[in-house]
Parts: C-alpha cells; structure tokens; sequence
C-alpha cells in the first residue's frame, strides 16, 4: 500500500528546489493549510502537486496559481489528473482577514499517483508512491551540464535580449535540470516529461533538444521584421 498525501491539483508542474508561492481562498484547502500549520510532527509540512491535464479545468476555481484558477466542478479523479507529482513543503504562511492564506512553498520529493480519493477528506487525497532520490549525478550528466547551461544562456538571451542572463547557477547538474525545466517557456506536457524523467542524465538531454529547438525558433523569429508577439509560440500558462 501506498502513502495517503492531500493533493492540489493545479495547472503547473512543480519540480523539487523550486518555490511555488499560492493565494488559497477555497474552504475546504484552507483547511489543509489550517491542518499542516497546526501539525506537530517532525516531518515536513507538505502536500501534493499534481498538474490538470489539458480541459480538466473548470471556471469555478479552488486555488490560484500565479494569477491563473483552476478547479474541480465535478469530482476528480486520476484521469484528470497527470500521474506524476511533486511534493510543496510550507515555508511561509500568511493568514489574512477573511480567512483566505497567501502561502509559499518548496518542491521537495516526486511522487506517482497510484488512485485518487475525493470523498475521505474536505480536500483531495490520493494514494502515491515515492519515486527514488535522484542520486549524484553520473559522468554523463556532468558532461552534458555545461551544454545545457550554455543552451540556457542563448535561449535567455534570444528570449529576453534586455535583461540580464543568469549569472548565478546551480553546480548540482539535478538542481540545474528543475531550473531548466521551471525556467524555459515549455508546454505543459513537455514539462510534465521532464518532471517525470527517470533520472538527471535523461531530463538534461531531453532539456538540450529542447532549448535548441527554441533557441532556433526564436533566432528565426527575430530576424523578420515585424513584432515578436505576432509570431512567436504561445507561451505555456505555467
């Protein structure tokens, strides 16, 4: 048997190390706050993030995710939702006057979703297992880090040409690959893929492809003399 983890179903991708911040105004997930702020174990105070797959989102919403609601106007069930996830761990929460909370979270742990349960509590649980720890990254992940960096940097720069490229980044080739991932302008499914890569080795190739393939894209786009916004591909709602 699997663990039971109250779950959020939103529609992003959170990967492990990446902070999530969220305004929850529903009752039933200010309860699920109210309970982890209240919890006295050792362990973290965390809860599931498991994305919407594409119209499963509903105008009704539950939670707000960077300005964007989605929710659940019929019950939710595993296939709304995709199967792979991503543990928030509370870090700061602010309670305001009407009850409603402006919470920031960490990614912290994968998980699969093995069964959803609308019923047992106010708020979604499902039964999960925990994917392994990625372990220190092998010789190949060290290898293709630098690459995917550099690909990082052109993107930006092609991306944002006025702002400045990261000068900061991670040594840690698996904490570079959650960045990547979190940081281009993916869609969702691709981000979802990368969330669920078996190990780094596999998510820095997929992220080299990617970001070649968008760098190009931009690079083509910026050479023709009209607006940017009429050309370019829609950016992912994440």
């Amino acid at each position: 048997m699997g663990t039971i983890l109250p779950v959020f179903p939103l529609g992003t991708v959170l990967f492990p190390g990446l902070v999530l911040p969220l305004h929850i105004f529903e009752e039933r997930y200010r309860v699920l706050v109210r309970e982890l702020v209240a919890a006295t174990g050792d362990g973290p105070q965390e809860f599931g993030v498991v994305t919407l797959r594409r119209g499963w989102e509903t105008p009704q919403a539950s939670v707000e995710d960077d300005g964007e609601p989605f929710v659940d106007e019929e019950p939710v069930t595993a296939a709304h939702l995709f199967d792979v996830g991503c543990t928030a761990e509370l870090r700061q929460v602010t309670e305001l006057p009407d009850g409603r909370f402006d919470i920031v979270t960490v990614g912290r742990r994968r998980f699969r979703v093995l069964s959803v349960e609308a019923d047992a509590h106010p708020y979604l649980t499902a039964e999960v297992e925990w994917l392994p720890d990625e372990e220190r990254a092998d010789a190949a992940a060290d290898a293709l880090a630098p690459r995917v960096l550099a690909a990082l940097r052109t993107y930006l720069d092609l991306l944002r040409p006025e702002s400045e490229v990261l000068e900061q980044v991670p040594d840690d080739p698996t904490v570079l690959s959650h960045l990547v991932a979190a940081t281009a302008q993916l869609t969702l499914e691709e981000r979802q893929d990368l969330l669920a890569a078996p190990d780094t080795t596999t998510r820095l190739r997929a992220e080299l492809r990617l970001l070649n393939r968008e760098a190009g894209l931009l690079a083509r786009v910026r050479a023709v003399p009209v607006p940017l916004s009429d050309l370019a591909r829609p950016a992912s709602p994440n």
